[in-house]
């Protein structure tokens, strides 16, 4: 049912934990299933991100998402983490079984809700990056996989 690379980052994750005075901080998740998920950066004055870290409350896809995230937006600009989308955390994973899609779409959102704080905090406009929902299941429906 899970690709290998989906056990792996599920019992090993990479990237747990906290960081302290984050750049920025994202929450979300999705009241359907009951996960959530939130991201810390750590972004340098050049907008690089330096350190990524996460702690997730949900299944072992939640987990196995979110850990690929922090791995795919590590020493990645805020302009090329934007560029990190559901699908390519699903493609570094091997994909996903279908009804744990909306996982990686919690990764996603996480990593935009941490870029839209780190934004927010220093008074300035990435280009491309829409306001987070606190909720994915929001429009779920409308949302193709």
């Amino acid at each position: 049912m899970y690709s290998e690379k989906v056990m792996d980052h599920f019992q090993n994750p990479r990237n747990v934990g906290e960081i302290e005075n984050a750049s920025g901080v994202g929450t979300v998740g999705n009241a359907k299933c009951g996960d959530i998920m939130r991201i810390y950066l750590d972004i340098d004055d050049n907008g690089v991100i330096q350190d990524c870290k996460f702690k997730t409350f949900g299944c072992g896809a939640a987990v196995a998402t979110s850990s690929m995230a922090t791995e795919l937006v590590k020493g990645k600009t805020v302009q090329e983490a934007l560029l990190v989308t559901n699908k390519a955390v699903m493609e570094a994973l091997d994909g996903l079984p279908p009804v744990k899609v909306h996982c990686s779409l919690l990764a996603e959102e996480g990593i935009h809700a941490a870029l839209w704080d780190y934004a927010e905090k220093n008074g300035i406009v990435i280009e491309g990056l829409k306001k987070p929902k606190n909720d994915i299941s929001e429009g779920e429906e409308e949302e193709e996989y």
